[in-house]
């Protein structure tokens, strides 16, 4: 998913923002851009332009969150969105003192942080707030489905590389290799 760039807007009419500095974040980015772009129900969209204070557990400090999209719909209906894959959704599993674990806890609780914020400031304004993960994305048809069948099981670990050891018996040179033959001594 780490994908970014400039994404160029075509209905400029539609981004409440500035349309010349919108830059996507993940290639899932891109294709929801392309979709509220492209979407006649969509009114107005804006891409990081929303900024919600929150507070840290984990430092005790006030951040600034910057929402994935404000959608607004034709319908009046406003929608906070945020981006984000299904297992940044849910807490870490696997062994509890690994450094992957403590950082994935870490990533977690700052994401509920954020959507507790996001919630409260979307609900003060009559507005909602969702998280929209690979699976949102393939009911709205904008990710393809994985594949029945190409991914059976996961990869095992590789074993560790071994140099082969020679089994030709080692040629040791002559003891006198570097003395001249008997011929040419005199």
């Amino acid at each position: 998913m780490a994908h970014s760039g400039r994404y160029k807007v075509v209905n400029t009419d539609k981004y409440a923002g500035d349309p010349a500095n919108v830059i996507y974040r993940s290639s899932w980015e891109r294709k929801v851009f392309k979709w509220c772009d492209n979407n006649i129900e969509v009114k107005s969209w804006a891409s990081e332009e929303t900024v919600i204070p929150y507070f840290y557990d984990v430092d005790k400090k006030y951040h600034r969150y910057f929402v994935d999209l404000k959608i607004t719909y034709r319908n009046g209906n406003t929608v906070l969105v945020e981006i984000k894959p299904d297992k940044e959704t849910r807490p870490p599993e696997g062994e509890r003192r690994t450094k992957k674990y403590i950082y994935e806890g870490l990533t977690y609780v700052k994401n509920i942080n954020k959507w507790e914020a996001a919630k409260e400031f979307a609900s003060d304004r009559g507005w909602k707030f969702e998280i929209w993960t690979e699976k949102t994305l393939q009911e709205m048809k904008l990710l393809a489905k994985p594949m029945p069948g190409k991914i059976k099981k996961p990869l095992k670990k590789a074993a560790p590389y071994r140099k082969k050891k020679n089994t030709k018996p080692r040629v040791k040179p002559p003891k006198n290799v570097n003395t001249p033959p008997k011929e040419w001594r005199d």
